[in-house]
């Protein structure tokens, strides 16, 4: 099914990053045969406030045979703050990684760029065919790598990228490999074959990853600060990282 960028009310606002990424993401997502996945009403499209200023929060979201749910969140905070967050969950038959990027700019100027395959099996490690590709695209040239958090114990993989851009070459390095990491992971994905006997394997390890990803304090107060922490509960589980049902 066809994306609709123009439908966007906030990415032509964002920083250029974010927009290129969105705009990348969902061509490369053109590739697979996408179908609606449904969030509640009142979820896809979020509007508040944080500290006197107006939060945004838009919500695509879709389904392919081989992933429960791609999702790409854009959120923007008055305007100096821009959010992008993209996830992307494997059916739990097909034990592929899980795509996973976030941008974080700030003021116009990106503070955090993340982007990686986290290993979608039980061994904690990414198989030779995308360690051979992700080598090939990954580049250490950045002048501000950054530390990763501690609730990402064993979800994160060997080919991990975080860093903070200093300048536009090296935003423009990070858009290339993580549309580079995307382009990689969506080719594997159109290859691979559902391995049923293997779903509990599968299932465990995504309700793994989930569950370290719902311990990011900085995302959970945001949330809590400007709608409350009921409501940042359900869309911590329910949006952003909402598990996998039992094998």
């Amino acid at each position: 099914m066809p994306i609709s960028v123009a439908a966007s009310s906030i990415r032509k606002h964002q920083h250029p990053l974010v927009r290129q990424l969105a705009e990348g993401i969902e061509k490369i997502w053109q590739r697979l045969e996408l179908s609606p996945y449904y969030l509640p009403d009142d979820l896809g499209y979020v509007e508040g406030k944080l500290e006197g200023e107006k939060l945004v929060i838009e919500n695509r979201c879709y389904q392919t045979p081989q992933f429960r749910k791609l999702h790409l969140e854009l959120a923007r905070i008055g305007k100096n703050l821009d959010i992008l967050h993209c996830v992307m969950f494997p059916r739990s038959e097909y034990g592929l990684p899980i795509f996973g990027c976030d941008i974080v700019s700030g003021r116009g100027q990106v503070s955090a760029a993340i982007v990686d395959l986290s290993p979608g099996t039980a061994t904690g490690h990414l198989n030779a065919n995308y360690l051979n590709a992700l080598k090939a695209l990954h580049n250490s040239a950045y002048t501000q790598p950054r530390d990763l958090p501690e609730w990402g114990e064993r979800i994160f993989s060997e080919m991990c990228c975080f860093v903070k851009p200093t300048n536009e070459a090296e935003e423009q390095q990070f858009l290339k490999q993580a549309q580079g990491y995307l382009s990689t992971h969506v080719q594997q994905a159109l290859q691979r074959q559902p391995m049923p006997e293997r779903r509990q394997e599968f299932v465990d390890r995504q309700r793994y990853y989930c569950a370290q990803q719902q311990q990011n304090d900085k995302t959970r107060r945001v949330l809590e600060k400007a709608f409350g922490p009921q409501w940042a509960e359900r869309y911590m589980t329910t949006v952003l990282f909402d598990m996998p049902a039992e094998a």
